[in-house]
């Protein structure tokens, strides 16, 4: 009889020929628990999913109780569902007025390819700015807005009308002109290593969107839900987008994602022609109810106002002569290294003695910190001490 191990390698498609292999059969708070019953720290939640911990009692409440009412009742837009209503009135109300209409989708790919849609369509241009090094998601628009082209040339012909500018360059803000539709840019790089962009760079960034008609996409698919310290990452540098993407932390560990922007903005979508834009499962009822759960629990549970304290510590404990530099913003960093072969030794190690972490996509020389924002004070001292240790067999 084949073991769970050789049937997930026999007939579950791969990604790579070097998957974790973490066989993980229990999940609670900030621990993952294999097999034999060993204990795992968290860091990486999912990838900025689990922002309030896996499987948090109210969250897993709300599922129950709506799987208890129905699943499944049709596609997007058309039945009036609780669950929906609910979470978008909820979204709407810790959001500026200019962000009321929520658009639910069932991931973060998904909401960056129905803002750029939606873009094109309320301008009527085709130029899309994206930055260097950026990520928005693996699907075709998603891809073709991607700033590595390492992860697209296998897949070419893409998108066209594409632009790439440097993340917080302010000389490349020249590239965003009368024929743009939109510019698609994290409020925080996430796979570029969590780059922190300066306030004047954002501040001017609206203006220029302002300026020549061009909408403003902010992607906070890994900032959103508490991350960075704020419930979004544009509360820091004092903008509002025009379109706003939400994912991961949203869901309380299921899956969904949304575009969020102006009635205005919105309404396009409606005719010429009608439905233009649909999904089957977005905004799935049970999906929807784990998620106001999983808002409410952030805002119930004060988990905001842990955050910065809980950044200090990281800071102050991972130090070491190996460690270049610490970046990021909350429970959003990056430990930058010098190599590669570093990194994929600590990661290894680390998951060796009991503490899950990882690397970025577009920066393979730094480690990623993201825990739950649940994590305690003990517990982050145990994870830096591992870390710090394995970092010492080098």
């Amino acid at each position: 009889m084949l073991t769970t191990r050789q049937l997930f390698l026999l007939n579950t498609a791969q990604t790579s020929s070097f998957p974790r292999s973490l066989e993980v059969v229990r999940a609670e708070g900030i621990y993952l628990y294999d097999c034999s019953g060993k204990q795992y720290i968290d860091l990486v939640s999912g990838f900025a999913v689990s922002n309030t911990g896996h499987r948090h009692p109210k969250v897993v409440g709300a599922i129950k109780d709506q799987v208890d009412k129905y699943m499944h009742l049709t596609v997007y837009g058309e039945y009036i569902q609780s669950p929906q209503v609910r979470f978008a009135e909820k979204l709407a109300s810790v959001l500026p007025p200019s962000l009321q209409s929520v658009y639910f989708v069932n991931s973060g790919t998904e909401a960056t390819e129905g803002a750029m849609k939606l873009a094109k369509r309320y301008t009527g241009r085709a130029k899309i700015v994206a930055c260097k090094n950026s990520y928005h998601g693996s699907s075709q628009g998603a891809l073709s807005i991607m700033g590595n082209e390492y992860y697209k040339q296998a897949y070419r012909p893409l998108l066209p009308a594409i632009d790439f500018i440097e993340f917080n360059k302010l000389p490349d803000l020249d590239l965003i002109t009368e024929q743009t539709a939109a510019v698609v840019i994290e409020t925080i790089q996430g796979e570029a290593g969590v780059r922190v962009p300066s306030p004047e760079y954002m501040l001017q960034l609206r203006e220029k969107c302002l300026n020549t008609g061009a909408l403003l996409i902010l992607d906070e698919i890994q900032t959103g839900f508490g991350r960075t310290g704020t419930l979004f990452g544009f509360q820091q540098f004092g903008i509002v987008p025009d379109i706003l993407l939400i994912a991961k932390g949203m869901g309380g560990g299921m899956p969904i994602g949304a575009f969020v922007s102006s009635h205005e903005i919105m309404g396009v979508l409606k005719e010429n022609p009608i439905l233009g834009h649909i999904t089957t499962f977005g905004g799935h009822p049970v999906s929807c109810a784990a998620g106001l759960a999983n808002l409410q629990v952030i805002i119930d549970e004060n988990l905001l106002d842990g955050v910065p304290a809980k950044e200090k510590l990281f800071r102050k404990l991972l130090r070491h002569p190996r460690i270049t530099e610490v970046r990021g913003k909350g429970l959003m960093l990056s430990v930058q290294l010098e190599t590669f072969d570093q990194i994929e030794t600590i990661s290894k190690r680390c998951q060796e003695k009991g503490v899950i972490i990882d690397w970025f996509l577009h920066c393979d020389t730094a480690l990623r910190i993201a825990p739950p924002l649940i994590i305690s004070e003990t517990e982050i001292i145990e994870a830096c001490r591992v870390i710090i240790e394995v970092i010492e067999t080098l």
